[in-house]
């Protein structure tokens, strides 16, 4: 049995620590552009209580999505031993695209996976390089996909990144905007005979009303610009859509892969706030008739790291495997399962044996 391997992992976590208290003197407003009054230190406590995040990373001003990404996967192929020039595919999950410092324009053109291709000297021709745009859950998606090319026989090597600048397209006048952060995580993924690997993944789309959970609009400040648009969620939509839908598609997931839920090791969900994470993972339990889920089955680093959207889980993928999370541990056959949630609405699951 051939499966598609993990066999390196990197990630690149930004040197400019942001922490709650940055945002004391900020003036957040409403939708309907008006100020919210509420002291400052209320609204950063009771955003920490809710979602978990004393502090995040902003990427310095000189460096782009395209250039953490490579940073990333530099070490990922460091981790793998393997000659790049032997990749057969780069996907680059994001959603903006480079965006430059004091700027809002998105630039997709080239292909950040080409811009990545560039950047590491990878002259193969034959190694296809392409982006992934499906909201937070598009480094899991790339996962799915290099799968389905090694079973078609199309690919046998590929580099996966997530890697988001989500600091360079928020409303710093919208309180939700202390969520977001930056960061890249990348694997190299092989396709290799034995029970190790990608056992199997789903995926859904829910495009209704749901699209518009996470658009781009403009700035709730009264002064801003209406021409320019920011990032903007619906965070109360957002959580119970995510409630309501991600448990059973992880369980959907795990039932497919055969594994019971009482041999899974971890759970690699996107880190997109605590509360909301934890609710999810007891969720699914309860689905199996299981009252309380097992305290160290799911690994968090949104606390410092802050949502870096399709980064999250390659990057806390990559601690663990590194040793930089000394509460959490992986073994050869351990079974883990990857899930994540965003904009789109999208959703997907990938369950893998160590």
């Amino acid at each position: 049995m051939y499966r598609s391997v993990i066999t390196g992992t990197g990630s690149y976590i930004p040197t400019e620590i942001i922490k709650n208290s940055d945002f004391i003197e900020q003036q957040f407003y409403l939708e309907d552009k008006t100020p919210i009054e509420i002291e400052p230190h209320i609204i950063v406590d009771k955003f920490k209580k809710i979602t978990g995040i004393a502090e995040r990373r902003y990427v310095s001003a000189g460096l782009n999505t395209s250039d953490i990404a490579a940073q990333a996967a530099t070490k990922a192929i460091e981790d793998s031993a393997i000659d790049p020039e032997t990749l057969d595919l780069i996907i680059v999950a994001h959603n903006f695209g480079d965006v430059r410092k004091n700027s809002i324009q998105s630039d997709t053109v080239p292909a950040l996976a080409s811009r990545v291709k560039q950047k590491l000297g990878i002259k193969n021709p034959g190694c296809i390089a392409f982006d992934v745009l499906f909201g937070c859950p598009g480094w899991v998606l790339g996962l799915m996909q290099t799968d389905a090319f090694f079973k078609a026989g199309m690919a046998k090597k590929a580099l996966v990144i997530g890697a988001e600048t989500l600091s360079r397209v928020i409303d710093i006048h919208d309180r939700d905007s202390m969520i977001f952060s930056d960061g890249a995580g990348a694997a190299i993924i092989e396709y290799k005979e034995g029970e190790a690997g990608i056992m199997v993944g789903s995926a859904l789309s829910h495009c209704t009303e749901e699209v518009s959970y996470l658009s781009m609009d403009q700035s709730y400040s009264p002064e801003s610009d209406e021409g320019v648009k920011y990032m903007k969620m619906k965070g109360r939509k957002v959580y119970e859509y995510a409630l309501k839908y991600v448990p059973e598609a992880m369980k959907a997931c795990l039932d497919k892969s055969g594994v019971s839920i009482t041999e899974l090791k971890k759970i690699f969900i996107h880190q997109a706030n605590e509360k909301m994470d934890e609710a999810i993972v007891q969720a699914l339990y309860k689905l199996y008739d299981i009252p309380q889920a097992p305290k160290d089955i799911m690994p968090m680093s949104i606390h410092w790291l802050g949502n870096s959207s399709v980064a999250t889980i390659p990057t806390l993928y990559d601690l663990i495997l590194k040793g930089q999370d000394h509460n959490h541990t992986l073994e050869k056959g351990d079974v883990v399962l990857f899930a994540s949630v965003g904009a789109g609405m999208n959703i997907n699951a990938v369950c893998y044996r160590m």
